[in-house]
């Protein structure tokens, strides 16, 4: 099969790779629609140790199953395989299994190629009126659905919502903050190029962190991005009594005030990925049309992958999300 291989930093290649081998329980997936997640960006830039090359990244995947009594099924991908049976898991909590494994990180192979093997209890059938595009945005919208979930259980009563970063990541916490009763909301984006995209073309609220008056509190703010700089904002802009949900993973310290969070008692969450019933549950969203059009996407061949990066890295894109399709 053909793969987008990263070879190093800021080198990616587009080549012949072996083709996954399913074991029992596991089905072959024709890849048709993989989209480009910041922790692909980290891992390009080499900023990621869990992802070393070679490696074939990408864990934002929908496509097809071939061959098997499920052969044509079309599915969307849960990448997080968890174990089942230790506490987290039990307690429906898979996300924090201590045995998780990703697809994009050894010794699982990403789904930037043409093939990929996953076991079944990952997959979740997509209907037929469901682009494969759209299909694969329930990895990265779950993220948000699941910090905005965590969120709302915290604070049922939040109104409004500051969401910080205007990608993938970002524009799905929105999209899930009015899919689960929230529609006040305001994205922060400093790119402008992406921020009059989604003013013009999703219908958001978005503004340059410098139009964020000093003075505004909301009761959620969503930090979809991860760097001190941000999570100063988010420590800055949440009322008294509310909630930070923090999605991002751009640099791991810095930036909270942890004084102002306890004597405001400002609620802290850190959010990783999302249970599988969160990925179902967004799937589901997906499917009944609770997220909106979801037309925030530009596709572009596999083989254009090193393209697209470089793009990402310069801020040329407006589009939230590049798809990336393996088989164009």
């Amino acid at each position: 099969m053909k793969a987008l291989i990263y070879d190093g930093p800021e080198k990616l290649a587009f080549r012949d790779a072996p083709d996954p081998q399913p074991t029992p329980g596991q089905q072959l997936i024709r890849i048709l629609a993989v989209g480009i997640c910041g922790s692909d960006m980290h891992a390009y830039l080499g900023h990621d140790e869990r992802r070393p090359a070679p490696l074939i990244l990408g864990h934002e995947a929908a496509g097809v199953i071939t061959g098997g009594p499920r052969d044509g099924e079309r599915v969307t991908i849960n990448p997080l395989v968890s174990c089942g049976t230790c506490t987290a898991c039990m307690m429906g909590k898979d996300n924090l299994c201590p045995d998780r494994k990703i697809i994009s990180m050894p010794p699982r192979e990403g789904a930037f190629a043409q093939f990929v093997a996953m076991r079944d209890e990952n997959l979740v059938t997509v209907p037929a009126h469901i682009p494969f595009a759209k299909a694969s945005l329930a990895e990265p919208i779950a993220c948000g659905w699941h910090a905005v979930r965590l969120a709302r259980h915290t604070l049922p009563s939040a109104r409004t919502a500051l969401v910080i970063g205007g990608g993938a990541i970002g524009l799905g916490a929105a999209l899930s903050l009015v899919a689960q009763g929230i529609h006040d909301i305001t994205i922060v984006e400093p790119n402008g190029l992406r921020r009059d995209y989604l003013i013009s073309h999703c219908n958001q609220h978005a503004i340059s962190p410098d139009d964020l008056p000093q003075n505004a509190l909301f009761d959620v703010v969503i930090d979809g991005v991860g760097y001190a700089a941000t999570r100063a904002t988010a420590s800055a802009h949440a009322r008294p009594g509310g909630v930070i949900g923090h999605i991002g993973l751009g640099e791991g310290t810095g930036g909270l005030d942890i004084r102002r969070m306890t004597l405001q008692e400002i609620t802290f969450i850190g959010t990783y990925t999302y249970t599988a019933q969160d990925f179902r549950d967004t799937a589901q969203a997906i499917f009944d049309g609770r997220l909106g059009p979801l037309d925030w996407t530009e596709a572009r061949p596999l083989s254009e992958g090193p393209n697209a990066f470089a793009d990402i890295r310069a801020g040329r894109t407006p589009a939230p999300k590049i798809i990336l399709e393996p088989h164009s």
